[in-house]
């Protein structure tokens, strides 16, 4: 049984899996931070330097602070702030897999578009061939 899981474990798909998830969960950390730190406080300024990451509604009583973390102590929220810079992460993670998977079909289909070398037969290999045929159809060569 050892065995037979080493072989499952180390099989080419299974070890692919193992690293693609790795590098995702990086690609998932980069955009992350390219939400909360570039894009964010782009859209906050616009929006009049709103943060949505502190946007929540109290659900019960006993929730009396401004800050999302502050708030969480004291009871539930609703935190919608939060949601939408998920979504928004999202959208960026979808669009920019959307340009890469794009950019790859491009270079898939230019590939595919490269006429493959065809090496020119010289003429007295041409020759010769026709005449092989002709002697091993057992018709006489033309005259």
């Amino acid at each position: 049984m050892i065995q037979e899981f080493k072989e499952f474990a180390m099989k080419g798909n299974v070890v692919d899996l193992a690293i693609g998830v790795i590098i995702g969960a990086a690609f998932g950390r980069i955009v992350e931070s390219l939400v909360a730190d570039v894009f964010m406080p782009v859209i906050g300024a616009v929006v009049g330097g709103l943060d949505f990451s502190n946007y929540f509604i109290g659900l019960s009583s006993a929730v009396t602070a401004t800050s999302l973390a502050e708030a969480r102590k004291q009871g539930a929220v609703l935190a919608y702030g939060n949601f939408l810079t998920i979504a928004i992460n999202f959208l960026i993670i979808a669009f920019i897999l959307f340009l890469i998977i794009k950019a790859i079909n491009r270079m898939k289909k230019k590939e595919e578009a490269k006429p493959e070398a065809v090496a020119e037969v010289p003429q007295d290999v041409k020759l010769l061939s026709e005449i092989r045929d002709l002697l091993a159809g057992g018709a006489a060569p033309r005259a």
